[in-house]
């Protein structure tokens, strides 16, 4: 994930693109298809970034990246600072491990797919490869019968039903393929002109094509490639988007070949999504904006990545989210057509911190209730009036959310964009499943909530009602 953007440094004579239409491209695959639409239904999700650098507790990744935007608190000359980063890596000794735990609380809340980071930028490896010495099994924690952590992971969640996704960092700054040791470490992209020494970069292709085969051939059913590093990709794609990060842009192509990489994850696992992220086309399976909601609604698959707190990854005394401000967001996308991947990082231990598990939980006292109106549900053209979002079923029930603030009534009167098509039809809150009034005033239906219903409000993030 990227947290911070930086000065522009482009050298615009050497560069030559052209802009590729923002047309979101649907996959021609049935198997893919079907699983995009399985995917839209699943609504909400949990993204979990786990590595070294929760061990100090820092940023994922990015301090070793030599780019003048990052801070580094420390008084070490940068090649020295990228030593100690790397040498966390005999330190990471998660004893406390328990996948299970980390499952059951995102069960709890709601949560109905899982994408892992079973490798960031820093090129850690959180399983098992055959390809790198740098990963979890070949550190303190090699002994452990959980070493192997994406496996274990990924195991936990499918116990659980959970749709299993696997975050893959395209950049690998440890691989000699990437960051190669014959030159200086520049900033995020490779250090070395691929016009060049294209054969350094095949192996690094071929390098990332054979982790990929491994996580999808030896790790149960994967059902999503979730790919990270939007800079690396073919230079005749880059676009405004990209500009916007304000990074560095180098002057050759960065194709790591996601085709050779989808045709292996999908000839292991048929349907595989592939999200291919900011690089659009038909690997960008669904759309990925970072830490924020699209103003309105979208017409094609998109999902609002997220923190829970303001970090990725762990850091001490992060500042959490509250359980309604996320249930509100969960509620605005989902009527906007969206889904929600909510990000969490557990301690060096293993853990997820107290306040993440306790968010988890009252998130799910509320989605557990509510569970009609969220899953399976589609976006509507009239999603939204004021405070109030309104989706639809795939039975043709609809629903209405109303975001309140905290000790927020609901409305003695909710004005709603239905029309009455029989007098068989009725509207409950879904909470006490109680009947509501309901009155034509001048060709407009409106809704008048009972005064219990008004009352329970004030305890409720969200109150919901359903009209079939």
């Amino acid at each position: 994930m990227k947290n911070i953007w930086v000065v522009l440094f482009l050298n615009f004579s050497s560069i030559a693109w052209c802009q590729p239409s923002p047309a979101y491209t649907y996959p021609n695959d049935p198997s893919v298809r079907e699983n995009l639409e399985h995917w839209r239904d699943l609504k909400f999700g949990i993204i979990i970034h786990w590595g070294i650098y929760a061990v100090p507790g820092i940023v994922e990744s990015w301090s070793i990246c030599n780019e003048d935007w990052v801070g580094r608190d420390t008084a070490l000359n940068y090649e020295d600072y990228k030593k100690w980063y790397f040498g966390l890596a005999k330190e990471f000794n998660p004893t406390q491990f328990n996948p299970d735990s980390w499952a059951s609380s995102a069960k709890n809340a709601g949560m109905k797919y899982l994408v892992f980071t079973t490798k960031h930028h820093d090129g850690f490896c959180m399983f098992d490869s055959k390809y790198s010495d740098f990963k979890i099994t070949n550190g303190p924690f090699k002994s452990n019968p959980k070493a192997n952590v994406t496996k274990e992971v990924f195991n936990a969640f499918r116990e659980k039903d959970f749709f299993i996704g696997a975050y893959f960092s395209k950049p690998d700054w440890h691989s000699d393929y990437y960051w190669w040791h014959a030159f200086a470490t520049g900033e995020r992209n490779n250090n070395y002109d691929i016009r060049k020494f294209p054969d350094q970069w095949k192996r690094f292709q071929n390098y990332t094509a054979n982790q990929i085969s491994e996580l999808t051939s030896e790790y149960g059913k994967v059902d999503m490639l979730w790919l990270d590093g939007g800079w690396v990709r073919p230079l005749e794609t880059v676009n405004d988007e990209v500009l916007s990060w304000q990074c560095p842009i180098p002057a050759w192509s960065q194709d790591v070949n996601v085709p050779r990489l989808a045709e292996i994850a999908r000839k292991n696992n048929p349907g595989t999504l592939v999200v291919d992220r900011t690089v659009h086309g038909e690997y960008e399976n669904y759309r990925t904006p970072e830490q924020r909601i699209p103003e309105g609604r979208l017409d094609y698959p998109w999902e609002t990545c997220m923190t829970l707190g303001n970090a990725w990854g762990f850091v001490p005394n992060d500042k959490y989210k509250s359980s309604r401000e996320v249930i509100h967001k969960l509620v605005e996308v989902i009527a906007k057509g969206g889904n929600l991947l909510l990000g969490v990082g557990p301690t060096a231990t293993g853990v997820f911190p107290e306040e993440v598990n306790k968010r988890l939980k009252e998130i799910g006292e509320w989605t557990r209730v509510h569970s009609q109106a969220i899953y399976g549900t589609r976006s509507v053209s009239n999603f939204q009036k004021d405070n109030i979002y309104f989706v639809e079923g795939k039975n043709g029930e609809q629903y209405a959310f109303v975001l309140l603030k905290e000790g927020e009534e609901v409305p003695s009167e909710i004005p709603l964009p239905w029309v009455m098509k029989n007098r068989d039809q009725h509207l409950i809150e879904m909470s006490t499943s109680e009947s509501q009034s309901i009155r034509i005033k001048e060709g407009r239906m409106f809704l008048y909530p009972s005064r219990k219903v008004q009352a329970l409000s004030k305890d409720l993030p969200v109150v919901v009602f359903r009209w079939n």
